[in-house]
């Protein structure tokens, strides 16, 4: 019964059916599966040949025949009949999201009806077709229905992820009073992990308003929600990464440092204009992101070095409420700095001096806004665990803490120079490399 709906016993490109169920060949990427519902063969054969060399073809006489397929095959798009013998059109568009939500489902009739149609779109249905159908047509909206699935798919994974880090942080939260004194880092873990968590629910809401107001996705749109769930998941990522650091580091705080990490500048520099594109503290005001002519390479962990300008760029976007500019540029260096012309003082500080590994070639990477600047007796807590000028809703005083214990561990340095009503320029100097040739972190 079964192995009769089957369009091939054996596909030497997508893989072979083995009792029933299609298996990939090892090495081979397995072909989307398109399934075909319709009591006629005439259509069923149809729709097999147009799409066979793309496509693990399965076809199914009937829908009791259709349902049991889906249970069994990854399926992604489906061309049905509605008005068949024995379980209808609708009634199989029904068990199919029931199945499988992100199954696209494109039904066929003979006999349209405007009901009929409404009825089918209102259960999930991406399109609507009339028999006898166009070969381009018929292609085309495969086509949309293929991607909608892959949108839905990559859309539901990153839900997955999400929720998975959502609950991840709450177990943490569970455990403060237990880490109690290991407090600095974990109030770290929740600050680092904050940002990234604005940027995740803005794209969340922006792609759920764009497939909520569409019937279905496609063009530009769809490119753009595509780019909005790669740049969802690598922000999910990057949260995981940072807090298995930290809890790597609570583990074993004495052996943290950089351990030989080194990252492309430009890169990070990038992802950090990617990141605060749509934060909230951008909005009116102006930021450049300045990249060296070339790549250099950096000797600190990436995430620690996305972290601290992230906490630089965001304080100083935030540093007043009226519109101002914030720019962020490297320069190279292969000569040492002169730290001894940075005395702590009333516009000026220099942190880290003992620890700063002042050995060519070096990096600086400034943060400069032409806000309100900092007053003597902020300066002088300005790096202090939980200091902050800022509301208790809208500042935790861990930002410049953060930044001060990851440029230490990474042997770098910070000339913090100000005036009141001039502006601030937060540079960190780090040790860099000549080779280009980055490694994994």
């Amino acid at each position: 019964m079964l192995s009769q709906s089957l369009s091939d016993t054996t596909s030497k490109e997508g893989g072979a059916i083995v009792a029933g169920v299609f298996k990939p060949v090892d090495g081979v990427p397995a072909k989307p599966v398109l399934l075909v519902v319709d009591d006629e063969e005439g259509p069923r054969q149809s729709v097999r040949i147009i799409f066979k060399d793309e496509y693990q073809v399965l076809l199914a006489n009937s829908g009791e025949q259709a349902v049991e397929l889906a249970r069994l095959h990854p399926v992604s798009v489906v061309v049905s009949d509605i008005l068949m013998t024995g379980m209808g059109g609708i009634d199989v568009l029904k068990e199919l999201k029931e199945i499988d939500p992100a199954i696209e489902v494109i039904m066929l009739t003979a006999y349209e009806t405007i009901e009929t149609a409404r009825q089918a779109l209102r259960h999930g249905a991406c399109d609507y077709l009339n028999k006898p159908f166009d070969v381009q047509t018929m292609r085309a909206a495969v086509a949309r229905a293929r991607q909608k699935h892959e949108l839905a798919r990559d859309f539901h994974r990153s839900n997955e992820t999400l929720r998975a880090l959502q609950q991840e942080i709450q177990d943490q939260r569970v455990k403060e009073e237990m880490m109690r004194t290991k407090g600095e880092i974990y109030a770290s873990v929740l600050h680092d992990i904050n940002s990234p968590l604005t940027v995740i629910s803005g794209f969340v809401d922006i792609i759920n308003r764009s497939l909520s107001d569409e019937r279905t996705v496609e063009g530009e749109k769809l490119e753009t929600i595509k780019g909005d769930l790669n740049k969802l998941t690598g922000q999910v990522g990057r949260c995981f990464e940072i807090s298995r650091r930290y809890l790597s580091f609570l583990r074993d705080r004495d052996q943290g440092g950089s351990d030989g990490a080194r990252v492309g500048l430009n890169q990070i520099l990038s992802d950090l204009k990617e990141l605060l594109v749509r934060h909230p503290s951008s909005r009116g005001n102006q930021l450049a992101v300045h990249l060296l002519p070339e790549e250099r390479v950096a000797a600190i962990n990436g995430t620690d070095l996305l972290q601290i300008l992230l906490n630089l760029t965001i304080n100083a976007l935030m540093c007043t409420d009226h519109p101002h500019r914030v720019e962020v540029s490297a320069q190279f260096f292969r000569e040492r700095f002169e730290v001894d012309q940075f005395t702590d003082g009333t516009e000026q500080r220099f942190v880290n001096r003992e620890g700063f590994l002042n050995k060519p070639p070096l990096l600086a990477i400034s943060v400069q806004d032409d806000g309100p600047g900092i007053p003597p007796d902020v300066l002088a807590k300005m790096f202090e665990m939980k200091f902050t000028t800022k509301a208790p809703d809208k500042g935790t005083g861990l930002g410049l803490s953060i930044v001060k214990r990851l440029v230490k561990a990474g042997q770098g340095a910070i000339h913090l120079q100000t005036a009141v009503g001039k502006g601030s320029t937060f540079t960190v100097c780090l040790p860099g490399e000549e080779a280009l040739t980055l490694v994994d972190n």
